[in-house]
């Protein structure tokens, strides 16, 4: 029996779920597995480095799941700091080349796993390269930041976009002492909500020491005489910097399978089927960031780069390259975060998102505690929620509060993927007990709330 090669584009998330989770279903014998990664490190949490960078983490290390010792160990043929450069669909290989030497090799397959990640936005600006300006992806990326943070001659900061990664940077960098300033160009932050929400998330981070700049585009980072930044200017100010962080957000890295000729959607990912499959090509599979995939509300295609996704992509890629069966059905688009106290959560379908989806949609919005009233440490909460007009079907919550908010976005989420109405929810027979919620948990409020007006009752 003739031994199939498994070549791996990509050594984080979907990459390496897909690699062991092959590998615990065919062995050595059965099932050749090469992959390639052009940093340093695999398996690793992205997610936490604004963690590590503020001081909640207390290394690097913590922030790898499986180190490459530990993948080669299990029989995986992993090779790090190599670049592959070129996909040749019709002769089955690849080309790849070592970053510090240079030197190319092909390497053939039988099948192929795409999981290139994304790229974080960097603008084209005069001085968006100058030493001091950082983006933070990768765990290089979170090291160079603390090497300069380090080594700084001031304590003024930066930050260039405010969607979860400016958010989390604004609370590392308060957290390491530094006076920030928040540059967006969005009319509040967290682009993620509605702009009403957004504006919750304004007012808590000024209150926090956090200046907020909204509605302003960055024109130039300006420098010293020896090329370091020293402050960011818009088209109105210029804003002081001795460290500058880019939190714009990342595009799907897929330049190496475009030119393959590999399908893209509209926003940059990699088509696949419910299998993982590229479209139209039977023996490879895409997953983690790179792709796009299908949102379970709306029914469109969308990018959404969370380690969450890439590790199910993985395991789903890894089954159906070992012969199994698995499927990924899609997402509704949860997502949680924090600055400092307060935290920001969303899933499913915001204002816009529905407009855009061809939707008719009312929206409540309600005010609650996240205990009840009278028991201490009860802090204010806001829930909006977006229902369909005729059919009362839940289209997206978004929850803004202190401690005990964030998480309440999950019961959002199964009902969304349940395709449940908001009437239907108004019934969940959730956990309450004073210290963790009030009777009416807030979720709950806001589908009352939003029964009501689908109805046209005006009773709540």
């Amino acid at each position: 029996m003739s031994i199939e090669r498994l070549v791996v584009i990509g050594g984080d998330a979907a990459g390496m779920s897909a690699a062991s989770r092959a590998r615990r279903l065919k062995g050595p014998e059965e099932l050749d597995i090469v992959a390639f990664e052009r940093g340093h490190f695999t398996s690793y949490s992205a997610c936490g480095i604004p963690y590590w960078v503020g001081g909640d983490v207390a290394g690097r290390d913590d922030l790898v799941a499986r180190t490459p010792e530990e993948h080669r160990a299990r029989g995986i043929d992993l090779r790090l700091r190599t670049e592959v450069t070129e996909i040749d669909v019709a002769g089955r290989r690849v080309r790849a080349r070592a970053v510090d030497s240079g030197a190319q090799s092909w390497t053939s397959y039988d099948k192929l796993v795409v999981a290139t990640g994304a790229r974080p936005i960097r603008p084209d600006l005069p001085g968006a390269d100058a030493a001091g300006v950082h983006g933070v992806q990768t765990l290089d990326d979170g090291q160079a930041l603390i090497d300069t943070l380090s080594r700084a001659r001031g304590r003024r900061a930066v930050v260039v976009g405010a969607g979860y990664i400016g958010v989390e940077m604004a609370e590392a960098l308060i957290n390491r002492g530094y006076e920030v300033t928040v540059v967006n160009r969005g009319s509040e932050p967290m682009s993620t909500l509605d702009p009403d929400m957004g504006r919750l998330v304004h007012r808590a981070m000024e209150g926090m020491g956090i200046a907020m700049v909204n509605g302003a585009e960055v024109t130039e980072v300006c420098t010293t005489r020896d090329g370091r930044v020293r402050a960011v200017r818009t088209e109105d100010a210029e804003y002081p910097a001795d460290v500058v962080v880019l939190g714009i957000g990342v595009r799907p890295e897929t330049a190496l399978a475009q030119a393959a000729g590999l399908p893209v959607g509209g926003h940059g990912g990699l088509l696949t089927d419910l299998a993982m499959r590229v479209r139209g090509h039977e023996e490879i599979w895409a997953g983690g960031d790179c792709v796009e995939v299908l949102d379970l509300v709306s029914g469109q295609e969308r990018h959404i780069a969370l380690g969450t996704h890439a590790n199910k992509h993985g395991q789903v890629i890894g089954a159906n390259v070992a012969g199994g069966y698995a499927t990924f059905a899609g997402v509704v688009g949860t997502a949680v975060s924090k600055v400092c106290d307060l935290e920001i959560a969303r899933t499913g379908l915001r204002e816009k998102d529905a407009h855009r989806a061809g939707l008719r949609f009312e929206t409540v919005t309600v005010e609650s505690t996240s205990r009840a009233g009278y028991y201490p440490g009860a802090s204010p909460m806001t829930v909006k929620m977006l229902a369909e007009r005729r059919t009362g079907r839940l289209l997206g919550v978004q929850i803004v509060g202190r401690e005990g908010a964030g998480k309440r976005v999950d019961v959002a989420a199964v009902a969304l993927t349940a395709r449940m109405t908001v009437e239907q929810m108004t019934s969940l027979d959730l956990g309450y007990a004073p210290p963790f919620s009030p009777v009416w948990d807030p979720v709950l409020v806001a589908a009352r709330k939003a029964t009501a007006k689908v109805h046209g009752s005006g009773r709540e």
